[in-house]
């Protein structure tokens, strides 16, 4: 089946930039959840994406079905994953709206697809539903510091794309979201010391 996204490609209001990057960086410090209008979009839920659950999550993994649950690579024991089904979609997902959604993961409460637009990149290409929806985003601009500030993580994405060599391999993103999430934190650094693994916490 479509996703509505793929039919309905109307522009949609993200809000005021520099508002909005104040939440976000608020929900990457896990100091918050990310308060996004999806209205009625399940995007992120249909996109064979995993989903991480932290061992402190108590509240949610008394919720997910522990058959559903299985070890997240190279983390350690109790960091668990929530797989996805034949069809992409998550299994907490019902009759298109989550299931257990006052008890959702960090990780579910924290993604945010306006972090896209907010790099001036794509979505991953295997993501179609996601990259559909992260372009229909438009940011507002209210004031220059709004500007300023978007200029800024727009040229932090643009540093990593065109500099990776600058990143502790480790630190290099793997996909879209990562590279998003690395220019939304490494805003405003110069490209030779762009070390944005370093600035978690």
């Amino acid at each position: 089946m479509a996703h509505a996204d793929s039919v309905d490609g109307s522009p949609l209001a993200a809000g005021d930039f520099s508002a909005w990057l104040v939440g976000i960086d608020a929900a990457l410090r896990g100091e918050g959840e990310s308060d996004v209008p999806c209205d009625g979009c399940t995007a992120c839920c249909t996109s064979s994406q995993f989903v991480h659950i932290e061992p402190d999550e108590t509240d949610t993994l008394a919720h997910v079905p522990s058959e559903l649950l299985f070890p997240a690579p190279r983390l350690p024991v109790g960091h668990v994953l929530i797989g996805y089904d034949e069809n992409g979609h998550c299994p907490m997902l019902a009759d298109g709206a989550c299931s257990i959604y006052e008890h959702r993961p960090r990780t579910c409460r924290t993604y945010d697809c306006r972090i896209f637009p907010a790099a001036g990149i794509e979505a991953d290409s295997d993501r179609p539903a996601i990259a559909s929806r992260a372009r229909r985003w438009r940011f507002a601009h209210p004031s220059p510091q709004d500007r300023a500030d978007h200029d800024a993580v727009v040229a932090a994405a643009a540093a990593v794309a065109e500099h990776p060599e600058l990143l502790a391999e480790e630190a290099r993103p793997a996909n879209a979201t990562q590279h998003a999430v690395l220019a939304i934190r490494g805003r405003g650094v110069e490209a030779p010391s762009v070390r944005p693994a370093r600035r978690r916490g």
